[in-house]
């Protein structure tokens, strides 16, 4: 799937209206430039391309690939307020985050009630940008059991596709979900305590009745 954008370049104190979005383009071996996008356009292609997938870019010159490298946001309402784009050079690799899709069904999920822990959504590698995928799958149906997790090196990555970081992290496991306590014996429990306190409150005027006896 081929993904198009247009910009335009932008002055650097160009104030833009609401309608438009600043972004900056940069990359190997190339002089940065401010771009600007309309909003509604960026956004769409973002929906679409994410962080790990090429964008054909045209902003008035030749057309060129990039890839969304950062994006900013308002703290409060959480719209997109600058974008950072690099040009990418097709025949140099490149590292990125790819994120994970998890499918399949787990049996300690489905037969013994576990609860599935997604340890790391996404995963940091290096390839060719034509090696690109935007996401990458996991597949949960090899945990059978409490003991069984999916690790780094367990992950199926395309070809011509290698992790960043070679470690041993737990990508997924299925923890023993935890029983509630039966409200009958939390109900008991309660009433007991609640017993408790209120003979203690009762004790001290007991002793102030014996008191005034004895006088």
């Amino acid at each position: 799937m081929t993904i198009k954008l247009s910009a335009q370049l932008r002055e650097k104190k160009e104030k833009l209206g609401p309608d438009y979005l600043p972004g900056v383009l940069y990359g190997k071996g190339i002089d940065n430039k401010s771009l600007k996008f309309k909003k509604v356009d960026f956004e769409k292609v973002f929906s679409l391309a994410g962080e790990s997938n090429l964008i054909d870019l045209n902003y008035g010159e030749d057309e060129i690939k990039v890839l969304v490298k950062d994006t900013q946001r308002d703290v409060v309402k959480n719209f997109l307020t600058h974008v950072d784009l690099y040009q990418v050079n097709m025949k140099e690799k490149i590292t990125t985050e790819i994120p994970l899709h998890f499918v399949g069904e787990a049996k300690a999920v489905k037969e013994l009630g576990g609860a599935l822990i997604k340890d790391i959504s996404s995963v940091e590698v290096e390839c060719l940008p034509a090696d690109l995928v935007d996401h990458i799958d996991v597949d949960i149906s090899v945990l059978n059991t409490f003991d069984d997790a999916i690790h780094l090196h367990d992950l199926h990555l395309p070809q011509g596709m290698v992790l960043v970081h070679q470690t041993n992290e737990v990508v997924a496991a299925v923890k023993e979900a935890r029983v509630e306590e039966e409200p009958a014996v939390a109900e008991a429990e309660a009433e007991a305590a609640n017993a408790a306190t209120a003979e203690g409150a009762a004790a001290p005027e007991g002793e102030a009745k014996k008191e005034t006896e004895k006088k």
